[in-house]
């Protein structure tokens, strides 16, 4: 394939509107999506590393993450044909293809409805679950239980949990996906709002630390929409948010009051998977023998409750 053979955009005198509804030409509009789409696969490709995805390190790298080939090659397409579409070419992108690209790139649930709204072809599976999780991780996850542990994405989107996390606030297993989202649960949910120790203090650091994240999302829609759901939900996010503050990720003490065995106070430590900071495996570490005690409690409590055979 080359670029004079790719298939030419339809409708060349048709307009569409953009988001302030003004008249945009489809072309332009086009090349907008074309442009982004570019944008977004090079800010996920140099955020993650060689060894993430069983590729040696290699030598002299200019930059941060996979080289172009290296997604080619985890996504089985030619090494041309990728380098342009991070060139913004018009070229036709299929969803057997941008499901490869998204499965290389270890994008989470967001990233991957973005990419195949971007990329203009339909998720050929668009109930995937966890599609940036490989099976080892998820396994790891599970196995540091009875230590609370949780991969949460730099939007805070809770992605993958083991049980006792799952149990540490509320049951995270009852909530809808799209409120699993540590933020969206600290600001708006009563449980939450109730159980967390020093709750003023820690939703402080959110809305600074999201700020600064936010930074390098602006043209994402799952951030703007978060955003716009907590600014809509929540007064101590809009005032919060107004402040301006921002903050870099740092270690503290979480306390949570637990309703089955009361006050948990944690360490916690940050496993980044990738080069950037994006999704992070965070492991919470009992932070005195009580907390120790109580915690070994509450996992045993719902392992027996998981045993429970369901009535009817």
């Amino acid at each position: 394939m080359s670029p004079d053979s790719a298939a030419a955009p339809s409708g060349q005198g048709s307009v569409s509107l953009d988001v302030s509804g003004a008249d945009v030409p489809e072309a332009a509009a086009a090349e907008s999506r074309r442009q982004e789409l570019a944008s977004f696969l090079r800010s996920r490709r140099e955020r993650i590393s060689p060894d993430q995805v069983g590729l040696p390190p290699g030598r002299r790298r200019r930059t941060p993450g996979l080289r172009r080939e290296e997604v080619a090659q985890l996504a089985a397409v030619g090494v041309t044909w990728y380098t342009w579409l991070e060139q913004a070419r018009e070229i036709q992108v299929s969803g057997q293809v941008a499901d490869a690209i998204a499965r290389a790139l270890m994008l989470d649930h967001n990233e991957r409805k973005h990419l195949f709204t971007l990329a203009g072809t339909a998720d050929p599976h668009p109930h995937l679950e966890c599609p940036g999780m490989s099976p080892a991780l998820l396994a790891m996850v599970d196995q540091l239980a009875p230590l609370p542990a949780a991969v949460v994405n730099s939007r805070y989107d809770v992605i993958a949990y083991n049980r006792t996390y799952g149990r540490l606030v509320s049951d995270l297993d009852a909530l809808p996906v799209e409120d699993r989202n540590v933020m969206w649960l600290s600001f708006t949910d009563p449980l939450w709002r109730e159980r967390m120790v020093d709750r003023e203090e820690s939703i402080r650091l959110m809305a600074a630390k999201f700020r600064v994240s936010m930074a390098q999302h602006l043209a994402e829609p799952a951030w703007r929409e978060l955003l716009k759901r907590l600014q809509q939900s929540s007064p101590d996010f809009r005032e919060m948010w107004e402040r301006h503050e921002v903050l870099q990720p740092d270690g503290h003490i979480k306390r949570y009051l637990n309703p089955e065995v009361g006050l948990l106070s944690f360490d916690f430590t940050h496993l980044w998977l990738g080069p950037q900071q994006g999704p992070r495996l965070t492991t919470y570490t009992p932070a005195d023998d009580l907390t120790r005690e109580r915690l070994n409690r509450l996992h045993a409590l719902v392992s027996a409750q998981e045993r429970q055979p369901i009535a009817g």
